[in-house]
């Protein structure tokens, strides 16, 4: 791909040897690049040049090298090296012909000091894997940026991960938020409203600003935590009440405490059926949740995506293979 893009540019993709500075003189600055375009730059790495100095180079921030890393396959660099770096996305739906990207979804609950039974996670095992994924080259994206992503309009990293904690713990602050700010990562809080300042296990509205404030994303699992499924023998009129008040009185909330209405919705449990979905869209989210232990495809139905929940007893082991970020398939 460089090589046959180098021969269009023809003479202007020859590196000229690095002039040696006089003694005593500045030593030159990086070269201009050799060719740019609306979608491309083409230049040539200089010593010490890393995807990250390019990408706040050439692209306005570091924090997009992986655009150089994806699309030339490399993260290191050769001086004099010929780079091509794209400024656009060049494949938003993750599609090739031997497969397809997947992003898993990451969900966790409560942590502590120790594991205690299922969902509550030992902080030290929480900093274990997230610390797997700052090493390993996965990149955590926020959820809203996963949504853009079903939406065909941002193309995410091959190594996407996105972070999301249910209920509304203060552990999150407690051990969650030292951990996540330390390595640059953001995560999405999914709280049902009821529980809010309910007690000292709980995250308060101000907690949550603070959070939002802080980097965070704040979206609704309705609000009391109930089964959204129609229940057997309800009528059509008592089901519309329980909506309403699930899915709308948290809207109220988040718009009186957070200043805004939620858009994104948890099913608590995970559970969902073809039936609900007109009833979450009709309260304006555009995208909803179950806990299905898959990854998702770009074209994955928004309103029934999934995520893979953490558990305590998971080893180190068991946590990576829920980091699966493609998907083979010859679609040729």
């Amino acid at each position: 791909m460089v090589g046959g893009l180098a021969l269009l540019l023809g003479a202007c993709a020859t590196a000229a040897p690095e002039p040696t500075p006089a003694p005593g003189a500045a030593r030159p600055g990086p070269r201009p690049a050799a060719y740019e375009s609306e979608d491309f730059v083409v230049t040539f790495a200089q010593p010490g040049d890393t995807p990250e100095t390019l990408a706040a180079r050439y692209l306005g921030g570091a924090d997009r090298a992986w655009m150089i890393e994806d699309y030339t396959g490399l993260q290191a660099f050769s001086p004099g090296q010929e780079v091509v770096i794209p400024r656009r996305s060049w494949n938003a739906s993750g599609v090739t012909p031997g497969g397809y990207q997947i992003v898993p979804i990451l969900t966790y609950h409560n942590l502590g000091e120790q594991a205690k039974g299922r969902l509550v996670l030992a902080a030290a095992s929480f900093r274990e894997q997230m610390q797997y994924l700052r090493t390993n080259g996965y990149r955590v994206v926020s959820l809203g940026d996963f949504v853009e992503f079903t939406r065909l309009g941002r193309q995410l990293p091959q190594k996407a991960v996105v972070l999301t904690f249910d209920d509304g713990y203060r552990s999150f602050k407690d051990f969650a938020y030292p951990v996540l700010k330390e390595l640059g990562f953001t995560a999405t809080l999914f709280i049902y409203t009821d529980w809010v300042g309910a007690g000292r296990g709980a995250l308060s509205w101000s907690d949550l600003r603070d959070l939002t404030a802080a980097g965070f994303d704040i979206q609704a699992h309705t609000k009391t935590h109930a089964d959204l499924r129609r229940a057997h023998g309800e009528t059509e009129a008592q089901y519309a009440r329980r909506m309403h008040a699930e899915l709308e009185l948290p809207q109220e909330l988040f718009n009186k405490n957070l200043g805004r209405r939620s858009q994104i919705l948890a099913y608590p449990y995970g559970r969902w059926e073809e039936g609900l979905l007109p009833k979450v869209k009709e309260y304006g989210y555009i995208a909803a949740f179950s806990v299905r232990r898959q990854g998702n495809a770009s074209f994955v139905r928004p309103l029934a995506a999934h995520r893979s929940q953490i558990y305590s007893e998971m080893t180190l082991d068991d946590f990576v293979k829920n980091l699966n970020v493609f998907q083979e398939e010859n679609l040729r």
